[in-house]
């Protein structure tokens, strides 16, 4: 059935081994490159040509066609200006995400099926899906689930959690079975060394070697602010903009005898509130509510109605470790999450991506937190918006 197979090559070594790996199965298979971005970084180096020869280097060595799509401008305006807009209203957005959504998963999906004739695409994210890494087991009918990898510290579930249904059951993961380190020796055995050798891509794609604050002002413009102590009410400092920062961000503040910590953002006045200490009770929460969730499957038969929880795991970070939580579905299709733990930080904009067992559930866009519940008494309201005062209300409420 699947026998025409695009795989998106990357020029790092996962995609280069899942290539080999379709290769070596009989598949016929061809490569496609993404280019999402074009531009140089502060050296004059564009990131995408240098991946680009690495790719045509791969491809060769496989011996395998290799196409290049441009979605720069797809990229833009469905991942860029997505990050652009939510840190302009104080979130924390997730570009990986998105880019997964509605670019590798949506843009190249349809182009390779409608323009290569793909019987389905393939890529070297770590993750295993229900019906194999070949789709050995496809069903026609049938809903894939998406499971964690077999190396859980690269295992990529959390970035994959908002993409279709419908293009998850035409995708291949042939290194989602393996270790990091048996990918590399694949790659080495094969003649493939400068590309199992190659540093691991970190952090933001398009950033590249700058810093996030050297990158950010080419595109948002500063609005000066102040920093204001959340005990106290008391300025300590000025900004250049709530785009600079994020929650739970040691604030360098010159001359300041404490150590301060961003707590909150407030979009209205550029006012960003901060607190004395790394571990300050008001950086913690255990209550999150989200905008309507991704189903990657469908919704859990818990979820059914308000009345009925969900009991399971999240993380709101790719690299922390899985967390009990209770979950509750509002009028509104929206979750309130109540975690067993702790956990500082937790920022709108962020996703929280929900588990079962070894099956990723979904995610939704994090819009509330809320304070840890023994220190719900010691929360000081007069400092808390009209929003927060009414998701807090709402929260206590779905609780009992």
């Amino acid at each position: 059935m699947f026998r025409n197979i695009v795989v998106g090559l990357s020029g790092g070594v996962d995609s280069a081994v899942a290539a080999l790996l379709l290769k070596r199965k009989g598949f016929n298979v061809t490569a496609v490159f993404l280019r999402n971005w074009d531009t140089a970084d502060e050296t004059g180096k564009c990131l995408a040509d240098e991946d680009y020869k690495d790719a045509e280097y791969v491809a060769r060595k496989i011996n395998i066609p290799l196409v290049e799509v441009n979605f720069v401008k797809e990229y833009w305006h469905e991942v860029f200006t997505y990050l652009l807009e939510s840190y302009e209203s104080g979130c924390t957005p997730n570009p990986d995400i998105m880019c997964n959504k509605n670019i590798k998963f949506k843009k190249f999906y349809d182009f390779a099926r409608e323009n290569l004739k793909a019987d389905a695409i393939a890529t070297g994210h770590y993750a295993i899906s229900s019906f194999g890494p070949y789709l050995e087991d496809y069903k026609p009918g049938a809903k894939m689930k998406l499971l964690h990898a077999v190396d859980r510290k690269k295992d990529q579930t959390f970035f994959l959690s908002q993409v279709s249904q419908e293009s998850l059951q035409r995708c291949m993961f042939p290194v989602g079975g393996l270790l990091k380190s048996d990918v590399k020796k694949l790659a080495i055995e094969a003649d493939l060394r400068a590309i199992a050798q190659k540093p691991e891509s970190m952090g933001i794609c398009f950033i590249g070697t700058r810093t996030f604050q050297n990158f950010i002002p080419h595109y948002l413009e500063n609005k000066p602010g102040n920093f204001v102590n959340y005990d106290t009410g008391e300025v300590v400092a000025q900004h250049q903009g709530i785009h600079y920062w994020t929650l739970g961000q040691r604030c360098r503040i010159a001359g300041a005898y404490e150590k301060f910590f961003v707590l909150r953002k407030d979009v209205k006045t550029n006012d960003i509130l901060v607190v004395p200490g790394t571990d300050h009770p008001a950086l913690f929460s255990r209550i999150l509510v989200t905008s309507k969730p991704h189903w990657i499957r469908e919704e859990p038969e818990q979820l059914i109605d308000s009345w009925t929880i969900l009991n399971c795991e999240y993380r709101f970070q790719r690299n922390e470790k899985l967390c009990p939580c209770i979950v509750y579905k509002s009028l509104s299709d929206k979750l309130i999450i109540i975690s067993e733990r702790e956990k500082r930080a937790i920022s709108p904009g962020q996703f929280v991506v929900l588990y079962l067992n070894d099956e990723c559930l979904g995610s939704a866009p994090i819009v509330h937190t809320g304070p840890s519940l023994h220190s719900l008494g010691a929360t000081r309201a007069s400092s808390d918006s009209e929003d927060s005062d009414g998701f807090l209300e709402a929260s206590i409420n779905s609780v009992n």
